[in-house]
């Protein structure tokens, strides 16, 4: 892994920043906070970059590349699509990382250091920290939403293509395999093994 020092606050970085979809709507004042607890970080292909069951405060966005998810060595899914975060639910629930991930190719991160603390400026730490969790939550309403409205949005077309009709001609062809001698699928068969699995239940 390749690691910057923590970036500055200037309106080159703030303009990056914007740049992605997740923080594209908050004030430079709060993106220029955010840039002061991230830096960036290259990952080379089959790099960990989060471990399961680890409790690092770090949060990701990814910049370029690829990732792979995988729980208990299992692949859960992967992620590619810039400015997507990952590592969130850590950072919700205080828990222990629930799964590992890996970089797929060459890959570039936006890691944010959500313990705060270190580099808040001492005089107004306090204020300071409480904006910057304000903003790590608001950051993850505005995300869980937007990935709530595309789970909605494919329920509903799974929903419509279950109940589409099916066509006459697959119709016809579910209807002869069912009526095929000796196989046991006969409509009839079908109404008595089914009356028989009542019958038992």
């Amino acid at each position: 892994m390749l690691e910057s020092k923590f970036l500055k606050e200037n309106i080159e970085n703030i303009q990056r920043l914007m740049s992605i979809q997740a923080l594209k709507h908050f004030e430079t004042r709060n993106l220029g906070k955010l840039l002061r607890l991230s830096k960036i970080r290259q990952y080379e292909d089959g790099e960990q970059i989060i471990q399961e069951g680890d409790m690092d405060p770090w949060l990701y966005f990814l910049l370029s590349g690829k990732i792979r998810i995988t729980k208990e060595g299992e692949e859960i899914g992967t992620i590619s699509r810039k400015g997507e975060i990952f590592g969130e639910m850590r950072i919700i629930d205080d828990q222990s990382r629930s799964a590992s991930v890996h970089a797929v190719g060459q890959t570039v991160c936006l890691a944010v250091d959500t313990s705060a603390g270190k580099r808040m400026d001492a005089a107004d730490e306090k204020e300071a920290r409480l904006d910057f969790l304000l903003l790590l939550y608001r950051i993850f309403a505005e995300y869980i939403t937007a990935r709530l409205r595309l789970t909605n949005e494919e329920l509903v077309k799974a929903k419509r293509d279950a109940q589409k009709p099916a066509s006459p001609q697959e119709a016809d062809k579910a209807k002869s395999e069912a009526d095929k001698p000796g196989t046991g699928k006969t409509a009839a068969g079908k109404a008595g093994s089914h009356k028989r699995y009542i019958e038992s239940v």
